[in-house]
């Protein structure tokens, strides 16, 4: 290598022409490459690379299927299988008595009796990929409204809102995070869970006194951390399934169970009337901060990720989230059957 770099330089010095000049260059340029490309092996692929990813997942999926079928086997279990001994003494492997010859287990295989694995889902337990939306010209409008007056009112007053102090925030979100604990309280009563009902009560005395009225959340330092709930929970509870997917004008993505829910919550809000702020001039301006307060809160940005899709991608995640909140509140870990073609939410 160094005795081709010089002989280029000496070319270039000694008044060689251009063209041998370039070609001797070249020449140098090629041997570095070659020199190099000899120390690579394609043998040897790194550990990071796809191919090993795909490889591993290829393992993971055959162990999972080894898996499936021995959770099948264990659950319908075959007779033992009599064969004759091989010879006068019974010499066979793993043979428990004469006539009976057992098969023995392989190296890290799972016993059925003292570890069950894991069983992959059935078509039965996964949702539809359809979504139930029958008023779907209705709900994108009303989606492409939201994500007008979001764009020009809701973000332009909360960018002003988070100007405020951080503590001032803190304490207006405390405020409104403790009025909710009465929907949760009366709602966990009427789902008959009364630890979380007791848990509400406790947290709103707590912050309501001690906390100044809800401004500095106490309970949560004294292990009591918010678990809200609401009227569409108590609905699910009772059997109520999600209905048809429903775009609310402001409040966005939504479904009729949801919006009854919303609308249960706030007749209880109305009627207990805390503090005295959801009637009268007042409630206007609370209303508006809590709102305001709400938004500043939530990351979501409308049509921030550009794709043509959004209405059905929102659509798809709202209502599958809602469904696996349904199989928690319902079953204790035991989701409910459904029908496979039937779509989701229906």
């Amino acid at each position: 290598m160094t005795r081709l770099a010089a002989a280029a330089r000496a070319a270039v010095w000694s008044g060689f022409p251009g063209a041998l000049a370039r070609a001797l260059l070249v020449g140098v340029v090629g041997g570095a490459l070659g020199g190099c490309a000899s120390e690579f092996s394609m043998r040897s692929v790194p550990p990071e690379t796809p191919a090993a990813v795909n490889a591993s997942a290829v393992r993971a999926a055959e162990a999972m299927e080894a898996a499936s079928k021995q959770s099948a086997a264990a659950r319908n279990p075959t007779p033992p299988t009599h064969q004759p001994a091989a010879s006068p003494e019974g010499a066979v492997s793993g043979q428990t008595g004469p006539g009976t010859a057992t098969t023995p287990a392989a190296p890290g295989e799972n016993k059925p009796d003292t570890e069950v694995p894991f069983v992959p889902l059935t078509d039965g337990d996964v949702p539809s990929m359809y979504t139930y939306d029958p008023w779907e010209r209705v709900n994108r409008f009303t989606y492409r409204f939201n994500a007008r007056f979001d764009e020009a009112i809701f973000l332009p007053v909360t960018n002003g809102y988070r100007r405020v102090p951080g503590p001032i925030r803190l304490g207006v979100h405390n405020f409104f995070s403790n009025l909710t604990e009465i929907d949760s309280f009366a709602n966990y009563i009427l789902q008959a869970r009364f630890a979380g009902s007791a848990k509400s009560l406790g947290r709103f005395v707590i912050n309501s006194t001690i906390g100044i009225g809800g401004l500095f959340d106490v309970a949560k330092h004294m292990k009591l951390p918010s678990a809200p709930t609401g009227f569409s929970e108590t609905l699910s509870t009772w059997g109520s399934h999600p209905g048809p997917y429903l775009v609310v004008p402001i409040l966005g993505p939504s479904t009729l169970r949801d919006g009854v829910g919303y609308l249960g919550d706030y007749a209880l809000d109305y009627g207990v009337n805390p503090f005295n702020i959801y009637r009268g001039y007042a409630s206007y301006g609370l209303s508006t901060l809590n709102a305001i307060d709400t938004r500043s809160n939530i990351g979501f940005r409308y049509y921030a990720t550009g794709s043509p899709f959004e209405y059905e991608v929102i659509r798809f995640l709202y209502v599958r989230k809602r469904l696996i909140e349904d199989d928690a509140l319902h079953g204790r870990g035991k989701p409910k059957p459904r029908d496979a073609g039937a779509p989701a939410g229906r």
